[in-house]
């Protein structure tokens, strides 16, 4: 029974996908609801089936050999770090597609049929054992949501989806590139094909660190565009304002974490000599997109943009917390993760909420909806202040184990070489500074909502002039749009209150990957086995 649980949540989205593609179109937003609950229910089973005391261990196993002398299997395992992602991934799900009920009217079979399919792909990425499941499911997300931005985007959705495309796709095929290079090298090692993600990591561990820096730049072009790193930037802020609502809710709730679960799984594990070395680079290119896409934030008055560029911002402090490369700061990074994408997705949700509504998202064309929309404004300032990291919800607890483990990373990385050398290590500027990004979070978006919410109504010149709305929903919230609120929020205040759960089931994984770093440079092999690898390189080269 648990070796179908993994292939059964990842196959069920794609099967409901299949079935709305070819149904009537007024049926096709309840199946593809029903598709997304049944294929929550196996994800339901592995939480309760996982063994948390082996959390480490990559479990609910499964492998079907596919080319054998290449070394190529389908092969699935998760661990607590993957198992908690997937969780969100199937929470997001019916959760969009409640948030687009009404909003998408026309081509409802195709919206969302490409949504399930998305499903399935993003659950792939975390669930691969294996570099071509992983890779497949990797690259494949980009089509249904260049499917999902260009067709049911705003005014500029053929320009963001292209953008889109173009930038991870090329970064997709420089990263394949490098770990096609770990694999080619493994095969050398190991004198035999292997694509297993576990084994690969134990080769690439003993490359040269020139070796590992040439494999940890590709790898980057392809995880840091997805986070994105600044900067790599640019394609996101167009994308998530043209993109329609499920798009952005599912884009920063989970397509951005397969950047910096990339960088999690493969930089970390496979390149540990080059992320010692270079990690005060990619730490200060985190500090500057923590800072300057928030002081960007500042100046924006279209409120969808304004969370977009926050969504660079925050996911700065998750790629320090990954190079601070310590426990402390290695856990506020995973927990991150799965933070960023209750509170930013379900504020992506708010704005659609308000724009079904208003058909404008300009905030001198809005203001004072408290008095309208008591119940939107409620939800709208609680994960504003999840957002900012107010302490007792959420993203509090993230964003202060990201800043602590800057702190102590001058301390905790141990590079190659001389004992107790730490080129790589942080430190305590590192941390003063992105703690300033905390500061800026809190002006902008407290503006915003301050103008949105509070003060005297202000309403689009139709509303405003006692014309009709443009919209047939109610003023304020409808009881659909709260069900799809109110998991969002749950999660944002236990997860707030009562992290431990979370810190207590990527603990052992965690630990695992920081003793990657606790090496010395690796001596070289015997003779006669530099012969043995010599022969057997000659057997597998490409």
């Amino acid at each position: 029974m648990n070796s179908v649980l993994l292939p059964a949540a990842m196959l069920i989205p794609v099967i409901f996908a299949l079935a709305v593609a070819f149904m009537p179109a007024e049926k096709a937003r309840g199946t593809a609801l029903l598709g997304m609950l049944l294929g929550a229910v196996p994800v339901l089973g592995l939480l309760f089936l996982f063994d948390y005391q082996d959390a480490a261990a990559f479990q609910f196993a499964g492998a079907v050999d596919w080319i054998p002398e290449f070394g190529l299997r389908l092969s699935l395992g998760i661990d607590s770090v993957a198992l908690l992602l997937i969780a969100l991934t199937a929470l997001l799900g019916p959760v969009c597609v409640l948030g687009s009920w009404t909003a998408i009217a026309d081509r409802q079979r195709l919206f969302y049929a490409w949504l399930l399919i998305l499903q399935t792909a993003m659950i792939g990425v975390f669930a691969a054992r294996d570099l071509v499941v992983f890779y497949i499911c990797f690259e494949f997300t980009l089509l249904p949501m260049f499917i999902l931005i260009g067709v049911f985007g705003s005014t500029n959705r053929k320009i963001a989806s292209i953008k889109f495309f173009l930038y991870t796709f090329t970064g997709s095929l420089i990263a394949l590139a490098g770990l096609v290079y770990v694999a080619w090298y493994a095969a050398g090692h190991y004198g035999h094909w292997t694509l297993d993600i576990g084994e690969l990591a134990l080769a690439a561990r003993t490359m040269s660190p020139t070796q590992q820096g040439w494999v940890l730049a590709a790898m980057l072009a392809g995880f840091a565009v997805k986070v994105p790193l600044f900067p790599l930037h640019t394609w996101l802020p167009l994308a998530h304002t043209e993109a329609p609502t499920a798009g952005s809710v599912i884009l920063a709730g989970v397509l951005l974490k397969l950047g910096t679960y990339g960088i999690y799984r493969f930089v970390l594990g496979y390149v540990p000599l080059a992320v010692a070395e270079h990690a005060p680079l990619l730490a200060v290119l985190s500090i500057i997109g923590i800072v300057y896409a928030g002081l960007i934030c500042w100046v924006q008055t279209d409120v969808k943009k304004l969370v977009a560029y926050s969504s660079v911002s925050h996911l700065g402090f998750c790629v320090l917390g990954l190079v601070a490369v310590n426990a402390t700061g290695l856990s506020g990074s995973v927990l991150y993760m799965l933070n960023h994408g209750l509170s930013t997705g379900a504020l992506f949700l708010m704005i659609g909420f308000m724009y079904e509504r208003y058909h404008t998202r300009d905030m001198g064309q809005l203001g004072g909806l408290a008095s309208k929309m008591p119940v939107w404004s409620s939800f709208m300032v609680f994960f504003v202040l999840a957002s900012v990291g107010l302490p007792g919800l959420n993203g509090f607890v993230s964003e202060f184990l990201c800043l602590i483990g800057a702190f102590q990373s001058s301390s905790s990385m141990v590079a190659a070489g001389e004992p107790g050398a730490t080129p790589g290590a942080l430190g305590p500027w590192y941390g003063f500074f992105a703690g300033t990004g905390m500061v800026v979070a809190a002006m902008y978006l407290l503006i915003m909502v301050g103008k949105v919410v509070w003060g005297e109504l202000v309403e689009p010149h139709e509303h405003h002039h006692g014309g009709e709305s443009h919209s047939h929903l109610p003023a304020d919230l409808t009881a659909r749009e709260i069900t799809a609120l109110v998991p969002l929020a749950l999660g944002c205040l236990v997860f707030g209150l009562w992290p431990q759960p979370l810190l207590g089931a990527i603990e052992a994984p965690v630990n695992v990957a920081i003793q990657s770093f606790e090496f010395q440079a690796p001596a070289p092999a015997p003779p006669h086995e530099h012969a043995q690898a010599d022969a057997h390189v000659g057997e597998v080269a490409p």
